[in-house]
């Protein structure tokens, strides 16, 4: 089985040669063979276990997965969970607060531990388990694909291995495991489907699994192809927001053009809407789904919040909106001349310089301004947007509101909270991208001035945004 293992490891290429892996590391046979395997195959891993705080055996299991760590000479890192209480409280099953407690824990201790990857123990019958689970809830096609092989850092390099052939790898090397007794308690889904489902479709097909393993691959092929002419028509149908402030909120919105989308066979424009959500981190029910697909087809404008509340899909008249909902921390920092001044968070930043003799026009609606040292009074620094803010905007008669000039400019919400507004002690100097205070006019452009330009952040900024004013 090792040599078979490294086969399978180079021919897939999930381990790059020099990385760390964490081995998700119950102690059960699964576990207990990759652990040993990836060891033996010279990879350099650490075992992670999870104590889920419901069994009084689960201490002395600890304890004895730990020992097997230290004979084979492996760091063993430990969490524990409170499984019970984390049902209770996120109204889940038992099945999935485990599955979500192990996999915070995995990628806290891989962050800690510095491992890149994280291998977890699935095998072959449990990508045939997962599939059968999947198709009784009427999943769709990525559901019918089963366990990927790879998805971020989370690698299965025992999905071509069946639970079978685990066993017999630790029974056969003298490798200490142990059976979680919850794998025969059938009131757990998955165990309904081990003992009850399977064995009934090998006695109706002995090739069963090889049968449902080939299936998941074909369904997985074309789930794929689907996939990229979905994300093919959102790249084709994508409208530019906030203009050449575009870059202030790229993370956390996207714009489509919604005649384009509207045009979309039903199946592509369900993937496609369903990609848009899951880039901006979240996901959608399959009702939230038909909402707006009925809605864009049929109502001149709505909106669907996706699943955990943390993302809205909107639709009016020209174009399907979907962004995250974030909350606004307003923010206030000193401008640094010269030098530049960035924000990591948002991924923007400032950069500012004197300059002695400089001609040229100066541009109401620019990234760049270039500012006469005589009508600045006191230090700059720049903030967001507060209510009551004004300014007697350059080429305009009059005061005007700052959150009426950022309408004017057709800002979306989320650039509004995030665009930083340069001031000095009298008031606003300028809006980057919208307009600048009628004081930085200059007939004759000569003199003393400051430039401070005003875009995305291009390398490690030179100014720490922890220190502010």
């Amino acid at each position: 089985m090792l040599e078979a293992f490294r086969d399978n490891l180079e021919r897939t290429g999930l381990i790059p040669p020099g990385v760390r892996v964490l081995v998700g590391y119950s102690g059960g046979a699964d576990s207990t063979c990759l652990l040993n395997l990836m060891h033996l195959a010279g990879i350099d891993v650490v075992a992670g276990h999870l104590h889920h705080g419901q069994r009084e055996e689960a201490d002395e299991e600890q304890a004895k997965c730990e020992g097997f760590c230290n004979e084979l000479g492996v760091p063993f890192a430990t969490g524990k969970a409170d499984i019970p209480r984390l049902s209770s409280d996120l109204k889940i099953g038992y099945e999935e607060a485990g599955r979500q407690a192990r996999y915070s824990f995995f990628q806290q201790a891989a962050f800690r531990l510095e491992c890149l990857l994280i291998a977890t123990a699935h095998t072959q019958t449990d990508h045939i388990e997962t599939v059968l689970l999947h198709l009784g809830r009427g999943s769709g096609l990525s559901g019918l694909a089963g366990i990927p092989l790879k998805r971020d850092n989370i690698i299965r390099p025992l999905l071509s291995f069946s639970r079978e052939a685990t066993r017999e790898y630790c029974q056969e090397h003298g490798l200490w495991f142990h059976d979680d007794p919850a794998n025969e308690d059938i009131s757990f889904s998955r165990a309904r489907v081990r003992h009850r489902i399977l064995p009934e479709l090998r006695a109706i097909n002995p090739a069963a699994d090889e049968a449902i393993s080939r299936l998941s691959e074909l369904v997985d092929e074309e789930d794929r192809f689907l996939n990229g002419m979905a994300a093919a028509a959102l790249e084709q149908s994508e409208s530019e927001l906030n203009g050449a402030l575009k870059f202030l909120t790229l993370d956390c919105e996207a714009a489509f053009d919604r005649d384009k989308l509207g045009t979309l066979p039903p199946v592509l424009f369900r993937r496609a809407i369903r990609l848009a959500v899951q880039a901006m981190g979240a996901n959608l029910e399959r009702d939230h789904l038909a909402k707006i697909e009925l809605g864009v087809a049929s109502l001149p404008n709505g909106a669907v919040t996706a699943e955990g509340g943390a993302v809205v899909v909107e639709w009016r008249a020209d174009i399907v909106h979907v962004r995250q909902i974030q909350p606004t921390e307003p923010f206030r920092y000193a401008l640094t001349i010269p030098g530049e001044t960035a924000s990591d968070e948002f991924g923007w930043q400032f950069t500012a310089y004197e300059s002695s003799e400089i001609k040229v026009r100066q541009e109401r609606a620019s990234l760049v301004a270039v500012m006469p040292v005589a009508a600045i009074k006191g230090p700059m620094y720049f903030r967001s947007m507060q209510t009551g803010d004004s300014m007697k905007p350059l080429g305009f008669d009059g005061t005007r509101k700052l959150s009426d000039l950022l309408s004017e400019s057709k800002l979306t919400a989320a650039a509004k909270t995030r665009l930083p507004i340069l001031f000095d002690l009298i008031g606003p100097l300028w809006v980057p991208g919208v307009c600048m205070d009628n004081r930085m006019k200059m007939v004759e452009p000569t003199g003393q001035t400051i430039i401070v330009e005003f875009g995305p952040v291009k390398q490690v900024p030179s100014h720490n945004m922890e220190t502010g004013v």
